[in-house]
């Protein structure tokens, strides 16, 4: 099977999804929003939990043995569960559309899906957090940013106060185009959104590589990419990476307690799946996660995968095993999301911490 990197490398390139990210206003704010949403009509969605302090909403509607088959939204946040109130806003929107589960003539209940990352006190005011209005600011900006947008990464949305093992974490995505997997030969998309905010390492301290790095050879040119394949590992000089250790270290003795851990993604295909497929990439998907951070998945983690099905694209129904393709897919974009995340990222110094910017420290 032939992969490429999708036209934008991005969450969008599985058609009709967009992205809104919205911010938390304030000289002591670092918290906001991020969007997906779906077409109109919802996608398929699943959702997978790995850490043992999560913090989420309507995770339970997406069981596979419940109800709800489809949602028209998924929202990542930042403000830990006070940051949860944000999908009160997206729901109030969908419902002034229309958009959301039937439940009386002319009446809905859109299920919004949420989970959250811990950034309080990250710009110094421990009360600026994301609440209803950053939800429909957030849902707005996707609805308008247009079919096949690019997805803005780096310190955003839910990804302006995320922190990975002290660096400063961000909003990362990724795609690949799975060529020629669907039935008749059809291309399948597979495309991830990240929230990068880990206690976990996402640096190997031996060389200064993002550990997400380290899963994607080498190649040729890819589409859409942030430059050749080849070129997406660097090792930086030693005495660089010396330098930046120790910047890193008093980073964090200046920043005082390590946060929270908990990485959040969105991973969505254009392939048709039922939902027990659909929770089974949402799971595989983790393992991106874990080839990027290191520790992942602990007691003090809320790690968790959403995924997202749009069902444009039949796989192959003589192949029972079809979807291992968009499985491994899903993990690769995962890992690369993240390491996209934390590339992007830009530093921060004030009343809440000091957290660098690996470019900056590897510049």
């Amino acid at each position: 099977m032939t992969e490429i990197w999708g036209v934008r490398d991005a969450l969008t390139d599985v058609a009709g999804l967009r992205v809104g990210h919205a911010e938390v206003p304030g000289a002591g704010a670092l918290s906001g929003t991020t969007v997906v949403l779906a077409p109109e009509g919802g996608a398929v969605a699943a959702v997978d939990v790995r850490g043992g302090g999560p913090g989420t909403r309507e995770t339970d509607a997406l069981d596979p043995r419940n109800l709800v088959q489809r949602v028209e939204a998924v929202v990542l946040t930042g403000g830990s569960a006070f940051g949860l109130d944000a999908a009160g806003g997206v729901m109030a929107w969908l419902e002034e559309r229309g958009r959301g589960v039937p439940v009386a003539p002319g009446r809905v209940v859109p299920v919004v899906p949420a989970a959250c990352v811990f950034d309080l006190g990250r710009g110094g005011d421990w009360g600026a957090r994301p609440g209803a209005a950053t939800g429909r600011a957030a849902v707005e900006a996707a609805e308008a940013s247009g079919e096949g947008a690019p997805v803005a990464a780096g310190s955003v949305g839910a990804g302006r106060g995320a922190v990975a093992g002290g660096l400063k974490g961000g909003v990362g995505s990724a795609s690949t185009v799975l060529r020629g997997a669907g039935a008749g030969g059809a291309d399948v998309t597979v495309a991830a959104l990240v929230v990068a905010n880990a206690a976990g390492s996402v640096l190997d301290p031996v060389t200064g590589v993002l550990y997400g790095q380290y899963v994607h050879g080498t190649g040729g040119d890819a589409p859409g990419a942030p430059g050749a394949r080849a070129e997406w590992i660097r090792f930086p000089d030693p005495a660089v990476h010396a330098a930046a250790l120790r910047r890193l270290e008093e980073a964090r003795e200046a920043s005082g307690p390590p946060p929270l851990n908990t990485t959040l993604a969105v991973v969505a295909t254009d392939a048709v799946l039922v939902r027990a497929q659909a929770h089974k990439l949402a799971g595989t998907a983790h393992d991106g996660i874990a080839r990027a951070v290191r520790p992942v998945h602990l007691l003090h983690d809320g790690d968790t995968v959403f995924a997202l099905a749009t069902g444009a694209v039949a796989l192959p129904a003589e192949d029972p095993l079809a979807l291992n393709g968009v499985l491994a897919a899903g993990a690769d974009v995962v890992s690369r999301a993240l390491v996209k995340a934390v590339l992007a990222a830009e530093s921060v110094a004030g009343p809440g911490g000091v957290y660098p910017a690996y470019r900056d420290l590897y510049h």
